[in-house]
């Protein structure tokens, strides 16, 4: 049985919105700091301010607490990161509440950009803008003890299981496509109710990405138990920020996410917030 490192031990609380904490070295926030103002120049939705999009509630190791406020949680501090390489101070940083549909349904949106482990795909890319990839993932399959599923060591011993995956994501996508099961996969409206499917007997096994699968293993699940990695092949899953079709923002952005992975900054903030995943096999 292969049970993932804890991550963090908090649990998610309700969601602080508004103008934001900058993020110090660490990870930590200073709400004394700030600056002259943003980057007038470009054209944000409220001028000199930019406006980020993310769901409630947002779970660890993405963001902290449920506050992306605070600049803690991987997600949250590659916001405040892009935010500073675009010209904006941490207290000139708004954050909206938007679903996941909300993000990446066509038409005009009510942020600049959005964070939200949005996978980059040709069929979004049709609606909507990306950054490129601020992290790149795989999938994981995740059970309790005592399932069909805790002592499965490859696909084939998941293919003839009830597999669970939140509807129109890259897990359901993976698992479809990798696993095969024979069964088609059970779709569900959010990472709680694919939580709740698995708990309840519902399914014997479910996919969510990799930095999910530990914490969820390791803090929310009863005996839970990191089955494996999906095998990401060619095209590892890749998380964008998310902008409107077109936007005049996202030559920027892409310019900043860029200069975060150049710099390291992108590689130091994963070491902090999302555990090395050994012990995590990918199974074949």
């Amino acid at each position: 049985m292969r049970t993932a490192s804890l991550i963090v031990l908090a649990a998610a609380s309700a969601l602080a919105l508004g103008a934001c904490a900058p993020v110090e070295e660490g990870g930590g926030a200073d709400p004394t700091a700030g600056a002259e103002g943003g980057d007038a120049s470009l054209p944000t939705l409220a001028e000199g301010v930019l406006t980020i999009g993310t769901s409630d509630p947002a779970y660890e190791p993405w963001v902290v607490d449920n506050d992306p406020t605070s600049g803690e949680g991987f997600e949250s501090a590659v916001a405040y990161a892009v935010a500073e390489e675009l010209g904006f101070a941490a207290d000139q940083v708004e954050w909206v509440t938007v679903t996941f549909d909300q993000i990446i349904a066509p038409g005009a949106k009510p942020f600049d950009v959005a964070i939200n482990q949005v996978s980059i795909s040709d069929e979004r890319r049709e609606n909507l803008d990306f950054s490129s990839s601020y992290y790149d993932t795989a999938q994981a399959v995740v059970t309790v003890e005592g399932s069909a599923a805790a002592d499965a060591a490859s696909l084939a011993d998941l293919a003839a299981l009830r597999i669970g995956a939140m509807v129109g994501t890259t897990s359901a996508q993976v698992a479809e496509a990798s696993i095969a099961p024979t069964t088609a996969v059970q779709l569900f409206n959010d990472n709680d109710q694919v939580k709740q499917a698995l708990t309840a007997g519902l399914v014997d096994a479910i996919v969510v990405d990799l930095p999910t699968a530990l914490y969820i293993t390791a803090a929310e699940l009863d005996g839970g138990v990191l089955v494996g990695q999906l095998p990401a092949g060619d095209s590892p899953d890749q998380f964008g920020l998310v902008l409107d079709k077109g936007s005049a923002l996202t030559a920027d952005v892409t310019a900043a996410v860029d200069a975060l992975r150049e710099d390291g900054t992108l590689a130091e903030l994963e070491a902090q917030w999302l555990t090395d995943a050994a012990g995590a096999p990918v199974l074949e």
